[in-house]
């Protein structure tokens, strides 16, 4: 087995009341209006307490309006070198 590291950068218009918060792990989430949070890993991920569990949206008009604020998007894939 070897390993894929991916970079996924992405670049979106979001709404102004939108916030970067921290985790108590050091990592960074987004807060959304009516204490919604969300972390974008390979989909968007949703959470009501960012120390909680996160879950995708089941929802389709929610994930298309988060796809539509991508304004470009970059992907790169490398092998790790052992």
């Amino acid at each position: 087995m070897k390993k894929l590291n991916v970079t996924i950068k992405l670049e979106l218009s979001v709404p102004d009341d939108w916030e970067l918060v921290q985790t108590s792990e050091g990592g960074q989430v987004l807060k959304l209006p009516d204490n919604q949070f969300m972390d974008i890993a390979i989909e968007p991920l949703f959470a009501s307490n960012p120390e909680e569990t996160w879950a995708s949206t089941e929802d389709d008009d929610v994930l298309n309006d988060i796809l539509d604020m991508v304004e470009s998007e970059s992907v790169s894939y490398a092998f790790a070198k052992n």
